[in-house]
Order: C-alpha cells, then structure tokens, then sequence
C-alpha cells in the first residue's frame, strides 16, 4: 500500500493555497462558493410541528466513515438548533470544532432528516461532481487548514461564509468523475478490510473473555469433581472450592488524604482500569485540590458505584489518592488481587452487580458497599489463585499480542485511505 505506486500527472505549477504545494497544470483552484452553494434549505416549522424528526447533531457525524447517526424525536422537543436540510449529494460540514471531522456526504438522506445549525450543508453545482467535493471536504488536509481559519481558543468555529471562500482544488468534470469512483472503488476494499480485521478483534475479545471466565470460575483442572456453587450467574465450581460474600474478603476503606498532599491521583475506567489521572488528563477534568481524598494503597480495589456495572472496577497497580466519589475496598486476607481483577470486570458480574443496583434510570444505577458486599463469589485458595493468574498472564498475552497486531493493520489502512484520498483530490496522483 503505497502512494509512490500510482502515476503522476505530466506536469504541475503552483497551487497558491497554504496547504498545496502544486496542482496538475490543467487543474484550477476555485472558492468553495465558486462550484457549490450553501444552506439552501431549512425547516418549515409549520409543516415539521406535529412530525417526528431524525435529528443528527455533530456528535453523530464522522468524515473517516462518511457516517452519520440519527436520534428520532418529537419536533417540539428537538432542540432549537434543530433546522438544516440537506439532499443527496450534499455534504455536511460542521463549522464548530472543525477538527472533530464531523463531515459526511449524504447519498439517500430519510425522511425527515434534520440536521443541527452547527453544520454548514454544501450543495455542488452542475460544474461539480458531488461525490468528488464530499471526498474534497472530508480530506483532513482541507479539515486542517479549516481549522486554521476558525476563531476561538476553547470553541473554535467558523461561519458557513467564510467556509465557503476557502480554495480548493478543481479538475474538469469528467476528471472529478474518474476520481471519485476510483475512491469509491478503493475505500469501499479498505472499509471491508477493516471491517473483517475489526470482526476479528471481537472474536479475539470474546476468547480472552472466555477463557478469563472459565479459569476463575471453574479452575484449571478439566476433571475436577464439581459443586453447585449455589451462585446463579456462575453455576458449577470445583467441590474443593469455597464460596464467599464480598464483604467477607474486603473491607470499605475509607481514609481521607491530609492537607495540602501531592500523592498521585487516580481514577478508575471501564475499558482501562485504574489508572493516574495525569497519564489520561483528556478523560476528565484535573482536581484542583485532592485535600480530603480517599487514600489508595497499592492492591487496593476502586469501585465507581456509578459505572461499577459497566466495568469500572478494579484492582490498583498505584499508592495514591482518589475521588470520595469512589469507593474503595481493601483485602481483609492475603488473596491474589488480580484474580478478583478478572472476576469483578467479567460480563457475568457485571450484569450481576446491574441486579443489585439503585436507580430510577439505567445511567443512574449506583451500587453500595450493603448490595456489593452480599454478592457471593468463588474463594479457591490462594495458591490456586496464583497459578490461574500465572496461567492468564501467559495466554492473554498471546491473544493481546494478536489484539494489538490487528489493530496496528486498522491503523496502517486508515492511514492508507487518508493518505489516498488526499493524493486523489489533490492530483499528487493521475486516475486518468
């Protein structure tokens, strides 16, 4: 996969914009404006007042895909900024934080699509081919220099005038045709590709999900004699095994950090664990002060009562402080922590603790330590606990090792694509 690959065109000139170099000599560099217009259409509210709309706001778009989603909502309730139009073959553009890439071309927009005002609806003229500008627009070089036009440090945005204006640049018709099935043609084998890398990460995820379930539930000796561990979410357990409550092997710690500490702040992550709230500062807002803090020792578990359903549990690898917010929960007796790691972050407790929780909303259940410490679990010994963990350790890492390979070749073909459409639509390479 190699740009170097693909022909060039016989000769270029300078393309006069920041962002291009050079051009092909017989393409132009035109405004925005030149070939398509621009917010044509928006809602007539007497006729959307009693209609459900699909309302897609700027979280929901993303130019890597060419994908949009949609919420489907009464017209009264949608928000206000709930009023652009778009047909086939327009591209929507969001002029509010540019380098999100929220840009996608419609091909079939639904009935009564509505799109947020943060967008800028971009409608080619005959001059233009639509799916050539939609490639134009979603190319993260033009995303970029966007971006550089934008106003505003902590907001920035552009308005749709001025987008409009932007140079880009502009081959014959009949070219802006050739290139655009020949990016049509070449994203879509890129797309398949990592959709099959993408279907075997989650059947990779599933086996690691498996075998962890299997070894702290069942052991790691096939032919052990089995007991009804009288757990409905586990079932069998080896007959030498002994079953606990939670509160029987962890206590609630509950020690608040002195005054005017510096010890490490740490959060818990459902897809991550536990880990110093520096190293992931995008994750969150940075604690002002961590005075009055829960103090975390190096084994100890960090529950988000909130998210404890969604996985945010889990074992602490740190010494350091965390959120009252959290609780934490401290071994009464020497046990391998990373066993309980593994068990308490399974899908099988997880729905588990989901039973257990408080909430009139699923986003609002919460779990406290009185529901949390009658759940009762496996208590092998703790040798036993050592050599399942020796175990996991050595077979995890294969499957993780496969994980990461897979995701490096997703990376590597994104990379390909970006790189290819902006060679296309930028004439570094010849279609025809």
């Amino acid at each position: 996969m190699n740009i170097a690959a693909f022909s060039m065109h016989e000769s270029y000139k300078p393309a006069g914009i920041d962002w291009i170099e050079q051009i092909p000599s017989d393409w132009q560099v035109l405004r925005i404006q030149d070939f398509s217009t621009f917010n044509d259409e928006v809602v007539n509210e007497r006729s959307y007042r009693n209609r459900k709309i699909l309302y897609v706001d700027i979280s929901g778009v993303d130019a890597i895909s060419n994908t949009y989603s949609f919420e489907e909502q009464e017209f009264s309730e949608a928000p206000s900024r709930a009023r652009r139009l778009a047909k086939a073959g327009d591209t929507v553009f969001s002029t509010v934080r540019p380098y999100l890439k929220a840009v996608a071309t419609i091909s079939t927009p639904e009935d009564y699509l509505v799109f947020s005002t943060g967008f800028a609806v971009i409608r080619p003229r005959e001059n233009a081919d639509s799916r050539f500008v939609g490639y134009v627009l979603r190319n993260e070089r033009f995303i970029d220099e966007v971006t550089a036009h934008s106003v505003g440090a902590s907001y920035p945005a552009i308005n749709a005038p001025d987008l409009v204006k932007l140079h880009v640049p502009f081959p014959q018709l009949h070219e802006q045709r050739a290139i655009a099935a020949f990016l049509d043609d070449k994203c879509a084998k890129i797309d398949k590709a990592v959709r099959i890398k993408e279907k075997q990460i989650k059947l990779l995820t599933e086996r690691r999900q498996i075998l962890i379930q299997q070894a702290v539930t069942r052991g790691l000796n096939p032919d052990a004699p089995m007991k009804d561990s009288g757990i409905d979410w586990i079932g069998e357990i080896p007959a030498h095994w002994e079953v606990r409550k939670i509160k029987q092997l962890f206590r609630l710690a509950a020690d608040a950090s002195e005054k005017n500490n510096d010890h490490e702040l740490l959060s818990i992550y459902t897809d991550i664990g536990v880990k110093p709230r520096k190293d992931l500062e995008e994750r969150g807002n940075k604690a002002s002060t961590t005075d009055g803090y829960w103090l975390v020792k190096k084994g100890d578990f960090i529950v988000n009562k909130l998210l404890a359903w969604m996985g945010a549990i889990g074992i602490s690898e740190y010494n350091g402080v965390t959120s009252p917010a959290y609780d934490i929960l401290r071994p009464r007796h020497p046990l391998n922590g990373h066993y309980y790691h593994r068990l308490f972050r399974s899908k099988s407790f997880a729905l588990e603790i989901k039973r257990f929780s408080r909430g009139i909303m699923e986003m609002r259940l919460r779990i406290y330590f009185d529901k949390l410490g009658i759940l009762s679990v496996p208590f092998p010994s703790k040798n036993e606990q050592d050599q399942i963990i020796d175990y996991l350790a050595r077979h995890e890492e294969k499957i993780n090792s496969a994980i990461s390979i897979k995701e490096d070749q997703i990376t590597t073909l994104k990379e390909y694509k970006t790189s290819l459409i902006n060679a296309a639509v930028t004439g570094k390479i010849k279609i025809i």
